[in-house]
């Protein structure tokens, strides 16, 4: 629990409708959370509205199923986690063949990483 929450917890509030009143209402939020939209509309209707939730954010199906099948394949957080362990512990030995994978796993994250940003059309400048 964060510093917020403990001081303003949020508390639910239950609201009967009909069916039509509810698919109006989905309707008027346009991708928004039911619940950030009726807090918008009470509380500060003035104020520009909330961001929208992306209804479909992967915008390229192919890119995504290639980083998790990718993720499938490799043992990168186990690995990542036994070298981490080694480390703390120092028994890791710095060896060429520890050294080539390390950077084979900065090499997997890194193409993960660019599948994901590619999959999700999120551009990065360098």
């Amino acid at each position: 629990m964060n510093d917020t929450s403990i001081k303003n917890p949020l508390h639910p509030v239950s609201l009967r409708m009909t069916f039509e009143e509810k698919a109006n209402l989905e309707l008027a939020a346009a991708g928004m959370s039911l619940s950030s939209y009726i807090r918008w509309r009470i509380f500060d209707p003035a104020s520009p509205p909330p961001k929208r939730r992306g209804i479909k954010p992967v915008k390229d199906h192919a890119a995504l199923a290639r980083v998790l099948a990718l993720l499938g394949q490799t043992r990168i957080a186990n690995n990542l986690n036994q070298l981490a362990k080694a480390v703390n512990s120092g028994s890791l030995p710095v060896t060429a063949e520890t050294e080539a994978a390390l950077r084979q796993a900065t090499h997997d994250i890194a193409e993960l990483r660019r599948l994901l940003l590619e999959a999700l059309q999120i551009e990065v400048t360098p």
